[in-house]
């Protein structure tokens, strides 16, 4: 969602389409999407006309599993693309050389979103600065706490 507000902070009405029903990324990035009143589609590799459908989002979310499975003509012109796969291609005779990817194929897909995420280099160290932030967050909270002699509630 930080990604997401660093482009645009009001959803309100966003079509949202999220690749990807995994517990870990594809259903709460659903209700967090849902939660800022964007429009949500959960799709998946067995979705019907999955082109279709993710011609239709304003906010495409690809967490599928699949090296750059999302080509440019499935993106809607100016929509915010957040790829959050992780793919290392086979390493081929004079080709990639084991390369990291995406779901989504970024090359073509550049000259059509309005904003997209690298991989690597884009939600992995976002995940990251997070993850240290709450950590830092909840370490101050303790130390507030202990200092006024009370105790924190788990969040």
């Amino acid at each position: 969602m930080k990604l997401l507000d660093s482009v645009r902070t009001d959803l309100t009405g966003l079509s949202a389409v999220v690749v990807g029903r995994s517990n870990i990324v594809g259903k709460p990035t659903a209700q967090l999407l849902l939660a800022r009143n964007c429009t949500v589609t959960v799709a998946h590799s067995k979705t019907a006309d999955l082109p279709a459908v993710c011609r239709r989002a304003d906010i495409l979310v690809a967490a599928i599993g699949s090296p750059q499975m999302i080509k440019a003509e499935w993106i809607k012109q100016g929509a915010i693309i957040i790829d959050v796969g992780i793919n290392r291609l086979a390493a081929e005779a004079g080709g990639n050389n084991g390369k990291l990817v995406g779901d989504v194929a970024f090359d073509e897909c550049l000259s059509v979103a309005g904003a997209i995420t690298p991989v690597p280099g884009g939600v992995g160290p976002m995940t990251i600065a997070c993850l240290l932030s709450n950590t830092l967050q909840s370490a101050r909270r303790r130390h507030r706490d202990r200092a006024a002699g009370t105790k924190s509630k788990p969040s």
